[in-house]
Order: structure tokens, then C-alpha cells, then sequence
């Protein structure tokens, strides 16, 4: 985790770790915030605010069940782009060109062979070892590129794998075969099912796959699912994607 603040455009200190949890829970009270950082919701609120002078953060009326409405924060687009992103203007224009000319499987075919070379380098070290321990060690692989994962046992034979910042985001945004791919190539290197939970472009703030025994073939859950299966009394983010 510490690659990715380190590349946050000159974020450091609790700012930085602020966009990191937001990025991981949004939306988020000040309340919420300070009881993480262990500091008081004023004091945290300072750095919000420099953050919200950047134009990185931002916060916004919400209602959470019953109870007077909070004051929620958000990352802006400008502080969603603070996180990596990889070549992807010069990527998605190629992606442009090769679709003109050949269509969406060969958009397809291209977007996989980087995972192949994932594959290639990991499948040794993944061969063998325990399904909790494979996903972990792709979460951290993951990271590396710019993914920003978490993998997590759920149980002996299942696991969790959570995607918090997509280094793809904008080419899966012009081409949804990306995201089709990284299922596929996902199942592919942890030797699994996989089955996507929840999904980045339904509205939540991450995208989670079940992994192995759980990964049954469902629609990825959405924000409004979220948000119409909370409880009425609940004070917990209706949007911020599924953690444990």
C-alpha cells in the first residue's frame, strides 16, 4: 500500500492515508474518518478541508436510515485521477484503431495478454499453494500494477479479492471487454471460479470477486442493492463497495 501513496501526486502523511481510505469506503463522515485515524473529527477535518481547497475531495448531504442526514466525503474525479492509471489515453486510442479494424475479439485478445504475462511470471510461485494464499498474493501483485487489491479467506475453500483503484478504469469505461477479461484471466490465474460481486460501473466504489467455493454465476451487486438492503437504523456507507 505504501507503493500507491507513494505515486499519489505529491500527497503525503494523513492526507494521503485520507484518499486511501476514502478511496476504499467513500462515502465517509468526518466522525467515521477520525474514529480510523484515532484523531478528533475537527482535527481531521483540517485536512479535509485542504483537500477539498485542492479539489480532490468533497462532501455532500446524505440520509442514512432514520436520523437527521450527515455530511459525507467523497474523492472528486480530480482526486479519483490522484490514483494510478496506466498509459491510458495512448492505450484507448490504439484500442480505437484496432476495433475500427478488426473488431471487439481482437480488442479482447490484447487486453489479455498482459495478464499472460502476469501468468507467467506468478504461475510458479502460485502453483501449490493454499487458495487463501494464491488470492493474496495476486492482490499484492495487483497493487503492484496500480490495482490497489485486498484479498481476503472467507472460508477453507473460499476467498475474497477486492479491487479498489482499476488502473484500467478508463479504458473499461470505452471497452467493457476489460472487464470480461480480468474475470476471466482472474479465474484463470488463481485456478478458480471467480465470480464478480460487485462492480465499479453499478455505482460501487470498488470491484470484489468471490473466489472458489462461493463463486456462484450472479449479477454483480449494484449501489442501489446496497442501499435498499441496509438497515433502516444503519449508520454505515450505502456506496463505497463491500469491506470486511
Amino acid at each position: 500500500m505504501q507503493d500507491v501513496i507513494g505515486s499519489m501526486g505529491g500527497y503525503r502523511g494523513v492526507r494521503a492515508e485520507l484518499l486511501v481510505v476514502l478511496k476504499k469506503a467513500q462515502p465517509l463522515t468526518a466522525t467515521e474518518l477520525a474514529e480510523r485515524f484515532g484523531l478528533t473529527p475537527n482535527a481531521l477535518r483540517r485536512h479535509l478541508k485542504v483537500l477539498e481547497e485542492d479539489g480532490v475531495v468533497r462532501y455532500q448531504r446524505e440520509v442514512r436510515g432514520v436520523g437527521a442526514p450527515v455530511f459525507a466525503y467523497r474523492l472528486t474525479e480530480a482526486g479519483e485521477a490522484v490514483f494510478p492509471r496506466r498509459y491510458a489515453a495512448v492505450l484507448a486510442s490504439a484500442l480505437e484503431a484496432l476495433q475500427t479494424e478488426r473488431g471487439g475479439r481482437a480488442v479482447a485478445n490484447v487486453l489479455a495478454r498482459e495478464w499472460d504475462a502476469l501468468a507467467i511470471d506468478a504461475g510458479p510461485v502460485l502453483e501449490g499453494l493454499p487458495l487463501a494464499e494464491r488470492v493474496q498474493l495476486v492482490a499484492e501483485l495487483l497493487t503492484a500494477r496500480g490495482y490497489m487489491a485486498e484479498g481476503e479467506a472467507t472460508s477453507a475453500a473460499g476467498a475474497t479479492l477486492r479491487i479498489h483503484n482499476c488502473a484500467m478504469c478508463e479504458i473499461a469505461e470505452q471497452f467493457p471487454e476489460a472487464c470480461d477479461v480480468e474475470a476471466r484471466e482472474l479465474s484463470r490465474l488463481l485456478d478458480a471460479p471467480v465470480a464478480r460481486r460487485t462492480h465499479r460501473f453499478g455505482g460501487c466504489g470498488s470491484c470484489s470477486y468471490d473466489v472458489g467455493e462461493h463463486a456462484v454465476t450472479a449479477p454483480a451487486v449494484t449501489a442501489t442493492d446496497i442501499d435498499d438492503s441496509s438497515d433502516a437504523g444503519a449508520n454505515a456507507p450505502l456506496a463505497g463497495g463491500l469491506t470486511a
